[in-house]
């Protein structure tokens, strides 16, 4: 088939994801072109296993000091951008549409009547998984954000539901063991300062800390990083524990790779906080609302984490696309989960 592939960039854990399910569909002889929304072109990062691709501006949240800004939001919307990018878009050649949470290729399927797949952690909340809270708005946005006709929820756990694990990228740990003491940090919505003042008084540790800065430093037991996926995987196959906003596709790598998680959830993020209230029942990694020395301090010295192995997920979605019966996915959903051994959770519904 010929698909359209729509992949929201504002987080690097839909590019993450996007990736393996591209590669997946592409051994299985598919002609994929990938559509990216929601972040600068110059700033999309390891992004040559998709090409064919377009950047497009799409739409995104504004995030300050690690609080989504609804007001700003609004006002940096391009509505007419945005209806020119669906209008414009030849889209004659295309059999399927597949969108990872991105709206622009979602409203081209629906314009050009293509069948269209929604694959993500954010389908899965049409079912009754842990909901931090009632928000209504949040919900509608869910829903609304990038519709399909067919769609894949991806979470942790099923919580007896059809929905899959996470798709989790190739990593070669080449046997190599934790660091003692080293902890991967990334938390890209919070102000950098204050995540320095932060890490700075554990000395017995050392935190690589990506962010944006042009260049490595190394200050005592500060290690700042600029973003780039080879290093940030070798840190994180390397690492004890994982400190980083509870987005869902670094924690799922870090639950496969079984380190300890402390999340700090984005605050007016429904579907962050509703993912930490998740690792906390599933009795998965820790929680703190604020950046909070005293439950760094308590989580730093806690036991590490236990490895929870999901299988290749992205190659068996690719096989159920490669089938055309989209309809249905409990067949899919038995034999993925199937592999995984469920006496990995600590279940707290």
């Amino acid at each position: 088939m010929n698909i359209l592939f729509g992949v929201q960039a504002t987080g690097n854990g839909h590019i993450s994801r996007s990736r393996e399910l591209v590669k997946a569909l592409k051994r299985n002889g598919h002609e994929v072109f990938v559509l990216f929304s929601g972040r600068d072109p110059d700033k999309l990062w390891d992004v040559e296993a998709f090409e064919p691709y377009r950047a497009c501006t799409g739409m995104t949240f504004a995030v300050k000091r690690g609080k989504v800004k609804y007001l700003a939001t609004l006002a940096q919307l391009h509505p007419l951008t945005f209806y020119r990018d669906i209008t414009g878009f030849n889209a004659e050649r295309f059999d399927l549409c597949i969108t990872d949470f991105e709206p622009v290729s979602a409203r081209i399927a629906r314009r050009y009547n293509i069948p269209s797949i929604g694959i993500g952690h954010q389908y899965a909340f049409k079912y009754p998984i842990p909901l931090a809270r009632r928000d209504p708005m949040a919900m509608f946005i869910l829903k609304h954000f990038a519709p399909a006709v067919y769609s894949i929820g991806l979470h942790w756990h099923h919580f007896s539901y059809p929905i899959l694990p996470p798709i989790i990228p190739t990593m070669h740990t080449n046997g190599d063991a934790p660091g003692k003491g080293k902890i991967l940090v990334y938390l890209p919505f919070e102000d950098p300062d204050e995540v320095q003042n932060l890490l700075r008084p554990f000395s017995d540790h050392h935190f690589y800390y990506y962010t944006a800065t042009p260049h490595s430093v190394d200050e005592d037991n500060l290690h700042l990083r600029p973003f780039s996926r080879e290093g940030f995987l070798h840190d994180l196959i390397t690492c004890e524990g994982v400190l980083s906003n509870s987005g869902f596709e670094l924690a799922s790598e870090a639950l496969h790779l079984g380190k300890k998680l402390l999340v700090r959830p984005l605050a007016g993020q429904l579907e962050q906080e509703s993912n930490a209230l998740a690792l906390e029942r599933l009795r998965l990694g820790t929680v703190m609302h604020r950046l909070d020395a005293q439950i760094l301090r308590t989580w730093l010295y806690s036991p590490p984490g236990r490895p929870v192995h999901y299988p290749d997920v992205a190659r068996h979605i690719a096989a159920w696309i490669g089938t055309g019966l989209w309809n249905t996915s409990d067949k899919l959903v038995q034999e993925v989960w199937s592999q995984v051994d469920m006496h990995s959770f600590s279940v707290s519904f």
